[in-house]
């Protein structure tokens, strides 16, 4: 699977038999700096003027359907009959150029947990599930940490550093590529890698070809001498897989979990660094982080949108008439910001969430993330945080808060850099 560009595409004109169907005048498109200045604003206009399903209009003039309502995105993703995540249904694909910047986001069918649906989806997610929760959780604190000292180790003595490259970017790849089974030799090439996915740029498509390369040698070498990781564990799962299902499952668990956890890392910093609330998270409080953690998965989820479902037949939903074949993306970032349930969370915490964790930002139903790769994620962004703060007490924000730049994306909401400052620090291996 390759991941979301990470820039706002240029909208391509549309190629193939006639022009897609549009939906009528009014349809909100899915570009423009709203979407990573103010996006909260922009969903407060939307739900004003549109309700909870927004019709949207993709990159190209495409029309999809954008549920920004907690209940109806609950809904949608909880019947997996009437809303699957079913890319083959799509009405469009008769118009989808080749070369469409959103085609790599959205998919096509193929055999990897991603874009599988049904009985099928199921069946990769019970492989991948069990691979996952294999993974000791003191081991996978253990590989965070180790990582996250060598990762400071090449900063610290600097007294300056961007947050976003140097640490959070990193941290997350390494400890997945570890988890997964690479020689920590390779990880630094994965991450080259899985960064110019992201990226979405002239080097994404041979930056996939080489991703699908490495899972082949990695898939090959397990085979031949199985160890205690997540490809190991997946070959010997007790259902049979064929190896392209094995390197697109790998491909997709590895992706999905880079950049997103990435992000959480990076948006949780600069909550940190920029709000008083969580100033004691400077000074080591530990139950600061996880507050600030959560409140980044409310307030400012990493994943904004996610495509999607697709209607299996013509429907109803929330007055809007669906068509069957018509793509609903799932406005994560907008639910959790719906007014009709905000008022039925709060905790008195002042953001009204505190420790709630009834959040979005994990999707919800049969295709959320599963649990076991959300418990990683969770401890990869924690332990590094936690390491980084221990050793980089005295952190401070190098630029004005209100000079931070966010990623251009109407789908992921990351920083683009995080400039800080601090007292150089000795490396671990000075202390030997």
């Amino acid at each position: 699977m390759t991941r979301p560009s990470t820039t706002e595409p240029t909208p391509a004109e549309p190629r193939g038999a006639g022009c897609p169907v549009r939906h009528p005048a009014g349809a909100v498109p899915l570009s423009g700096p709203e979407f990573h200045t103010e996006p909260q604003t922009l969903y407060r206009t939307m739900r004003r003027d549109h309700g909870p399903v927004v019709p949207v209009e993709l990159p190209g003039g495409f029309p999809a359907w954008l549920i920004i309502g907690y209940r109806e995105l609950h809904q949608v993703t909880s019947d997996g009959e009437l809303f699957p995540r079913d890319v083959g249904l799509w009405n469009q694909w008769e118009h989808i150029p080749e070369d469409w910047p959103l085609l790599p986001m959205v998919g096509r069918p193929m055999p990897s947990i991603y874009f599988t649906a049904g009985a099928e989806h199921r069946r990769h997610a019970e492989m991948v599930g069990a691979a996952l929760e294999g993974a000791d959780p003191f081991e996978i604190r253990r590989h965070c940490e180790e990582l996250a000292d060598r990762i400071i180790d090449g900063i610290c003595t600097r007294g300056s550093a961007d947050l976003v490259a140097d640490f959070a970017e990193p941290l997350p790849v390494l400890v997945l590529a570890r988890l997964v089974g690479f020689p920590d030799g390779e990880g630094a090439d994965i991450a080259r890698v899985l960064k110019d996915l992201a990226d979405g740029g002239p080097e994404a498509q041979s930056a996939y070809a080489q991703f699908g390369e490495h899972m082949q040698r990695l898939v090959a070498a397990k085979r031949a001498a199985p160890g205690d990781d997540v490809t190991s564990r997946m070959l010997a799962y007790h259902k049979p897989f064929t190896e392209e299902e094995f390197v697109l499952d790998l491909m997709a668990i590895t992706a999905a979990g880079h950049l997103t956890t990435a992000d959480w890392i990076s948006n949780s910093l600069r909550l940190m660094l920029t709000d008083d609330q969580f100033a004691d998270s400077l000074s080591g409080g530990r139950h600061s982080v996880a507050e600030a953690m959560n409140e980044v998965l409310w307030e400012e989820s990493p994943t904004q949108i996610l495509a999607g479902r697709w209607a299996a037949r013509d429907t109803r939903l929330a007055g809007r008439s669906i068509r069957a074949g018509d793509m609903l993306l799932l406005g994560l970032g907008a639910a959790n910001s719906d007014p009709h349930v905000r008022q039925h969370l709060s905790t008195g915490h002042p953001s009204g969430q505190g420790g709630n964790s009834a959040h979005l930002a994990f999707s919800y139903g049969e295709y959320r993330c599963p649990f076991p790769a959300q418990e990683i994620a969770e401890t990869i962004a924690r332990t590094g945080i936690e390491v980084l703060l221990d050793r980089l007490p005295d952190l401070a924000l190098a630029v004005p808060a209100q000079t931070l730049v966010r990623r251009q994306s109407a789908f992921l909401r990351g920083m683009e850099s995080l400039p800080v400052r601090f007292s150089p620090v000795r490396t671990t291996g000075d202390f030997s």
